[in-house]
């Protein structure tokens, strides 16, 4: 058994006294499926869409916060936590991770904790993870879900480890994939998605030469067992293995889903997207188009096999992955029903793909791009590029669109501007420093689209968040000693000063101050005879520090070379990658490594604002019938950077969701801010403060007869492990 199919809500009521009462049981289905959140992104079909309707625009303002759980669970020594975890809600109980990534099951009424499971045994734990899955066969209710490089599963009811399933209730994930496992470690980012009795998951890799492959694996779910395995850079005689150098396979990397699937239960396919082949920005041993890197592919969910795919980048070179799983809709097309796949991206492109046979719907045309001038490298001499809908992201600027904070601040982006080489949206990184626009957390991110299955509108965030691309030959046989004086420093500081100033430096007032900013309140002379000479609760450390003081002051006052230790720790990742090959091609003997150190760095202004005007973030409604926009405003804020009443947007990666009550709920940007809007017309009709950044997808549920909306949020100083918060009508 899996999860219960879909059925319509008002199907079911409308003919519940004419029905045998002997299949009254069945239909209680019903109302389950409406009002729960079982899956990541709302159902298989990844809609973030909610068929409730009691919240509405007639009584939003009365929503109020319901109730808070906080996991608690920080390190002392870890800055504050960002789970981005969206919670899943199964018969009165939610499931969430912690950013340390412990999972917690809450009573969906109260936010009373019911059991927790720590898949760490105490250790550090942490890192990006964005939810688990759910699995029942009758009384066999599981929760699957990765913690660092292992599958978990546990059971629903008590957070106990199945000892059945895998190796005592886990499988790892370094085995399997192409190379030795021991000298590898597979952290997937995103929950796997349910078919009938298996789990079908994807990983995250390393973004460097040398990265594993992004293989696409499916588990038993009573047992753990490998049934089936896609390999996303393919073998020889496998469908692609033509668009990459022959021996690729031995050492390419990444075309990884990172961002989650979605699965068409009726005919049993499944559909993932996948992120960029690495090295992300430089791709001389992989010359060719790249399958299934930067894909849209369709497989069938009980074997594996390839039914098709759609590539909207060849030959990446961007970094521009396909980041949220693909929406499964149902679209009036020339006159039509046609049940399709909507795909968001980086890139401001909206794919919209028949789902039977990933043929566009609307045009997309190959046209001509520009060619790298890296030497080595072979850009594709074309990208595919949709007539419709129009991008959803700002895809190009010009000197017009520098924000102006004063003259002097304006010159120099002017000059930095005209020495940058840009030549629109595909133009490749190169040596001098290339324009970025979108930009790698530009357009739509993990958090991708929310369809409302009653208008067949797309609700949409992107960002505006240019980047420069500025590729750099480092030396394959540098040492890690370029910053060895901060290093040191640090060790210096870990050793005798965090115990009362904290190993974040953030101290504990008022006996023991922030050395945060030091800079700001004494100067290196002054601090290095504070620290010498000691006084008030801090004894003297001259002795310790006596040959060294240059180390101290490199830490304490955070100067380092910031790119030399980028090169420095990704020489080290790659080397590490190279020596889990098992079958080394031609990657590992590459004589010249280029990196783009520049590479996930906003553009900013010297004051450190804005590089280009906003807005930055927007809110878009499309609808995919006709193609053409609803409507579009700013979401999120940045309010010093406010003039008058129209907000600035700001950039996020959560995503929305759209509910039947008729509205559009946002979260994730800098303001900290939860915003609901009227799905018609995109009007705010209702916005709260949360106590930190929503880190989360909102997820709506109903128990008891009344409705919830809950989201995940950043820790604070109060509990610095983040919360999960609960909304509802509070009469």
């Amino acid at each position: 058994m899996r999860l219960i199919r879909r059925l319509d809500f008002k199907f079911c009521f409308s003919r519940l006294f004419i029905i045998p009462l002997s299949i009254l049981f069945f239909l209680a289905g019903c109302g389950r499926e409406a009002n729960t959140w079982s899956v990541y992104k709302a159902d298989a079909e990844s809609s973030s869409y909610s068929a409730l309707h009691s919240i509405n625009a007639g009584n939003i303002h009365e929503l109020k916060l319901a109730w808070t759980f906080a996991p608690d669970d920080a390190a002392d020594s870890n800055r504050f936590g960002r789970s981005q975890s969206n919670p899943i809600v199964v018969d009165g109980v939610l499931y969430s991770t912690s950013a340390r990534h412990r999972l917690y099951a809450v009573d969906a009424l109260t936010g009373k904790l019911l059991w927790s499971f720590d898949p760490f045994n105490g250790g550090p734990g942490g890192g990006a993870y964005r939810g688990v899955s759910y699995w029942e066969d009758g009384d066999d209710k599981r929760i699957l879900f990765t913690a660092g490089d292992e599958l978990f599963a546990v059971y629903a009811a008590d957070g106990k480890l199945i000892y059945d399933f895998g190796d005592s209730g886990r499988v790892s994930m370094n085995i399997g994939i192409r190379d030795d496992p021991k000298k590898i470690s597979i952290k997937p980012t995103t929950p796997g998605i349910i078919y009938k009795d298996i789990v079908i998951i994807g990983n995250e890799v390393s973004e460097l030469y040398g990265a594993q492959p992004g293989y696409i694996r499916a588990y038993d779910v009573r047992t753990g067992e490998l049934i089936w395995t896609f390999h996303t850079i393919p073998k020889p005689g496998e469908v692609g293995y033509e668009s990459w150098p022959k021996d690729a396979w031995k050492y390419a990397g990444g075309a990884n889903c990172w961002g989650g699937m979605s699965v068409d239960e009726k005919r049993g396919m499944v559909f993932l997207s996948t992120g960029s082949p690495t090295y992300d920005f430089y791709g001389a041993d992989r010359e060719g188009m790249n399958l299934f890197g930067n894909s849209v592919v369709a497989l069938d969910a009980a074997s594996g096999k390839y039914i098709w795919h759609f590539q909207t980048i060849h030959h990446d070179l961007w970094d521009y992955d396909l980041p949220a799983p693909p929406n499964l809709v149902t679209v009036t097309h020339n006159g039509k029903k046609v049940d399709a796949v909507a795909q968001t991206s980086k890139i401001g492109f909206l794919y919209l793909l028949d789902r039977k046979t990933g043929k566009p719907l609307f045009p997309v045309e190959e046209k001509p791009v520009p060619a790298s001038d890296v030497p080595g490298e072979h850009a594709w001499p074309t990208q595919p590029v949709p007539l419709k809908p129009a991008p959803f992201a700002i895809q190009s600027v010009s000197e017009k669109d520098i924000a102006f904070y004063n003259q002097a601040s304006y010159d120099s982006m002017v000059k930095q501007f005209r020495s940058w080489r840009y030549e629109g949206i595909f133009t490749p990184p190169s040596l001098r420093g290339t324009l970025m626009t979108p930009g790698t957390i530009g357009g739509a991110e993990w958090g991708g689209g929310a369809f409302d299955k009653e208008t067949g509108v797309l609700y949409v965030k992107s960002n505006h968040a240019p980047e420069m691309n500025q590729l750099t030959v480092v030396d394959n046989n540098a040492t890690s000693n370029i910053n060895q004086g901060y290093e040191m420093g640090r060790e210096i500081y870990n050793t005798y000063c965090a115990g009362c100033h904290k190993p974040d430096r953030k101290g504990g007032e008022p006996n023991y101050p922030s050395l945060i900013d030091i800079g700001k309140k004494l100067s290196e002379n002054a601090l290095i005879e504070k620290i010498k000479k000691g006084g008030g609760k801090m004894p003297p450390f001259e002795s310790v520090i006596k040959g060294k003081e240059a180390s101290i002051v490199a830490y304490l006052f955070q100067k380092r070379d910031r790119k030399a230790a980028r090169s420095s720790v990704q020489l080290k990742e790659i080397q590490n990658n190279r020596a889990a090959l098992v079958q080394p091609g031609d990657s590992s003997n590459s004589s010249t490594t280029y990196l783009n150190l520049s590479a996930y760095s906003l553009l900013k202004s010297p004051e450190g604002n804005p590089f280009f005007k906003g807005p930055w973030g927007v809110l878009h409604a499309i609808d995919l019938n006709s193609g053409e926009y609803v409507w579009s405003v700013p979401v999120g804020n940045y309010t010093d950077l406010q003039k008058g009443e129209t907000r600035t947007g700001a950039e996020s990666t959560a995503g929305p969701i759209v509910t039947a009550g008729g509205i559009v709920f946002s979260s994730g940007s800098a303001d900290k801010t939860l915003q609901a809007f009227d799905k018609s017309n995109g009007k705010l009709i209702w916005e709260t403060t949360l106590p930190a950044t929503g880190t989360s997808t909102p997820a709506m549920y109903r128990v008891k007869g009344k409705d919830f909306l809950v989201l995940s949020v950043a820790g604070d100083s109060t509990h610095p492990g983040g919360y999960i918060m609960a909304y509802s009508l509070l009469k």
